[in-house]
């Protein structure tokens, strides 16, 4: 699974890590995602997303069927 969230498109972001020594080596700095199950009353299913904590605090403002729209307004699958 890909540390990319289907809501707000968050990936990763590249650094480095910077040791005692000044020395520096790459590094990843993940989103939270997080694989969630929503239930969509209009198809009358469960759709399982891969969101980031951000996300899913997003979907219980606007709620799932918006999220879903804007999920497909990006070209995402759900």
């Amino acid at each position: 699974m890909s540390a990319h969230c289907q809501l707000t498109g968050a990936k990763p972001g590249f650094g480095n890590t910077v040791s005692h020594s000044h020395r520096r080596t790459s590094r990843r700095f993940d989103p939270n995602v997080q694989r969630k199950r929503y239930w969509l009353p209009s198809e009358g299913r469960h759709v399982r997303l891969v969101l980031s904590v951000r996300a899913i605090r997003t979907v219980d403002t606007i709620g799932i069927e918006a999220a879903v729209a804007r999920i497909r307004a990006r070209g995402g699958k759900v």
